[in-house]
C-alpha cells in the first residue's frame, strides 16, 4: 500500500513538473532507485519529494557545472549558510536527513560515489546531515562520498562539506 502511494506521489510530482515547464537539460538519472531531475542549480528528488542544491556549499552553478571551492563548515556555520540560502534562494533550506543523503550514494559511479552529471564537483569526503546520532546526541551523522559509508561520530564543531536540501511545496 505504501509503495503504491509513493508511486502515485511520484507520478503527481512529474505531472506538476511538466506543467511548470520543461526541465533544463531535461536530465533524469537513477541512483539506488531514486529518480532525479535537474533544473538549473536545483535537483528534484522524486523519491523523497525534495529539491537539492546541485552544488556543494562554497561552489556555484555556472550553467554547466559547479565552480569555486567547496567550504567545510561546522554545524553552527552550516546554520549560518542555511540562513543565507533562505534569504537568497527562498525559504526552507536545511541539512538533509541521513536517509536523504544516503539516497545520493551511487554504487556504480566510482569516486566520488554520486552521479557527477547530476551533482558535479562533489567532494569525495564526508558531508553533514542535520541528524544527531541516536546513541550519542552530541554527535551527528555524515555520509562519505569517497566510500559510501555512513558515520555517526563527528562532533558539531568538525568542519565537513555541506549540500543543502528543502522540501518541495
Amino acid at each position: 500500500m505504501k509503495s503504491a502511494n509513493v508511486t502515485v506521489l511520484a507520478r503527481m510530482l512529474v505531472a506538476v513538473l511538466l506543467l511548470a515547464g520543461p526541465a533544463t537539460a531535461a536530465s533524469q538519472a537513477k541512483a539506488q532507485g531514486t529518480t532525479f531531475m535537474t533544473r538549473e542549480h536545483l535537483v528534484i528528488d522524486l523519491r523523497f519529494g525534495i529539491e537539492w542544491l546541485r552544488c556543494t556549499v562554497g561552489t556555484v552553478w555556472n550553467g554547466e557545472t559547479c565552480v569555486g571551492d567547496a567550504v567545510r563548515l561546522s554545524q553552527d556555520q552550516a546554520a549560518i549558510a542555511i540562513s543565507q540560502a533562505n534569504e537568497q534562494l527562498g525559504e526552507g533550506w536545511r541539512l538533509p536527513t541521513l536517509e536523504e543523503l544516503e539516497g545520493l550514494i551511487c554504487e556504480t559511479c566510482g569516486t566520488p560515489m554520486i552521479d557527477s552529471e547530476i551533482f558535479p564537483a562533489t567532494q569525495a569526503e564526508p558531508y553533514w546531515t542535520g541528524q544527531t546520532n541516536m546513541f550519542s546526541s552530541r554527535q551527528y551523522y555524515s555520509v562519505n562520498f569517497f566510500n559510501g559509508w555512513t558515520f555517526g561520530r563527528f562532533l558539531a564543531g568538525k568542519p565537513l562539506a555541506v549540500r543543502l536540501v528543502r522540501d518541495r511545496n
